[in-house]
């Protein structure tokens, strides 16, 4: 039972860490809202593999980014690319 508590703990670091850092990010270079804060910040996808882990972010303000977070566990680095939606295109069936 410890360890499952302990993977609980582990697991909501590393998503506070993408969520944070993708925070940072939007606020820098993508969001001009001052109301704009890290609650508005939301996890899409989160994965975990052996020592790696990749998640997908986004947050709630209209034109937000999506930001792919990797970490590299051997490395002990961590990768974001930020994606912003450039069309729309419909196709009908």
């Amino acid at each position: 039972m410890e360890s499952q508590e302990t993977d609980k703990i582990i697991f909501k670091d590393r998503i506070d860490k993408a969520k944070t850092i993708s925070y940072g990010i939007m606020k820098a270079g993508f969001s001009d809202d001052e109301q704009f804060t890290l609650d508005d910040v939301f996890i899409v996808w989160f994965c975990k593999t052996l020592q790696n882990w990749k998640a997908l972010v986004s947050a709630s303000y209209p034109g937000a980014p999506f930001i792919e977070v990797t970490y590299n566990g051997d490395k002990k680095e961590t990768y974001f690319d930020v994606y912003k939606k450039a069309e729309n295109i419909k196709v009908p069936d």
